[in-house]
């Protein structure tokens, strides 16, 4: 079992996704962007290894415009022996990591210009993780995409546009259960089509389900994964926000109901990706909960644990992000 969390570390004076405007394209700040967001990613890994965090997210963003057609950089090979590194870095310290392109990437939407960009960001994605060395257990995880009306139809459409992907992104594939329009069953009507993996998201499942209990659900998503070719299950942990819409994450993790999600999982093995507001905040507490269980190793001899300041555990007091210039949709890049 491994704990971590998506693409962002508080404790870090660096970002690995800083991008720029298209408008401001040039090869030389491509070749400045990508090589300081790498040198962050490669902060954030040691950080997570020196506190046991082994799961982690990388950001769709370590290339700006990695899949736009105005990025004619030959990053690929100028940046080869970095992604090289920060692979051998992660399979040296037995990490696993995974990428979550965004909500733009849909493979089932009507439109093949939407569509084939969508395609396009899976193979810049998968791209990094090649370049690193990974194997296929290092995954890209997706939702099922759009209803259009039709759920069938929605479907069979994902199902079509699979097997027109490279093999490449194939096996990296996975697909998550999401909280409104695709639940558990249609992931697994998905994966009896493709063999696709469910990336299990425990918050989304109890938003949106067919009534099965949270331990056979569970059991259902790890039947998805092959040993060998996927590895553990990965999946999304998070829970309600008290006193908020439905479906907003909490903004800290709730260990008692941590806890109690531990019990349904029971003997199973997974890889948890905590999607919480505070980060790595978050992740220090539920690994101390799993070093206590004795469901991660413990800590080495000496170890202290980070403390953080009020804004990074207190729910209400979260710090702000930094401005982010917004991503176009894939149908408008």
């Amino acid at each position: 079992m491994k704990i971590g969390y998506p693409c962002i570390n508080q404790s870090l004076d660096c970002t690995s996704s800083t991008t720029f405007r298209l408008a401001s394209y040039s090869d030389e700040r491509v070749e400045q962007t990508v090589a300081a967001n790498l040198a962050c990613l490669q902060r954030i890994l040691e950080y997570n290894v020196a506190h046991g965090l082994l799961f982690f997210r990388i950001s769709s963003g370590i290339v700006p415009f990695g899949s736009h057609p105005v990025n004619t950089f030959p990053w690929q090979s100028r940046f080869a022996a970095e992604f090289r590194a920060i692979g051998d870095y992660i399979k040296a310290h037995g990490m696993r990591v995974s990428l979550h392109p965004d909500q733009f990437v849909v493979l089932n939407s009507p439109s093949p210009d939407i569509v084939q960009r969508s395609i396009a960001e899976l193979v810049y994605q998968g791209s990094m993780l090649d370049l690193m060395g990974l194997d296929s257990t290092a995954k890209l995880q997706i939702h099922l995409g759009g209803l259009y009306g039709d759920r069938d139809t929605a479907i069979e459409r994902f199902i079509a546009t699979f097997h027109t992907l490279p093999a490449a992104v194939q096996v990296r594939l996975v697909v998550e259960n999401d909280d409104r329009l695709f639940s558990l069953q249609d992931c697994l009507r998905l994966h009896a089509a493709t063999g696709t993996p469910i990336l299990f998201d425990n918050f989304h499942h109890e938003c949106l389900n067919h009534g099965e209990p949270m331990a056979e659900a569970l059991r259902l998503a790890a039947a998805t994964w092959h040993p060998t070719r996927d590895g553990v299950m990965m999946m999304d942990y998070s829970s309600q926000s008290p006193g908020e819409r439905k479906g907003k994450h909490v903004s800290s993790i709730q260990e008692d109901l941590f806890r109690g999600f531990l019990h349904e999982l029971g003997s199973l093995d997974a890889d948890i990706m905590l999607e919480i507001k505070d980060k790595e905040a978050s992740a220090h507490r539920a690994c101390g909960i799993l070093r206590g269980l004795s469901l991660v190793p413990p800590a080495p001899a000496g170890y202290t644990a980070p403390t953080f300041p009020p804004a990074l555990t207190d729910s209400s007091a979260l710090p702000p992000r930094k401005a982010r210039t917004p991503k176009k949709p894939v149908a408008e890049r």
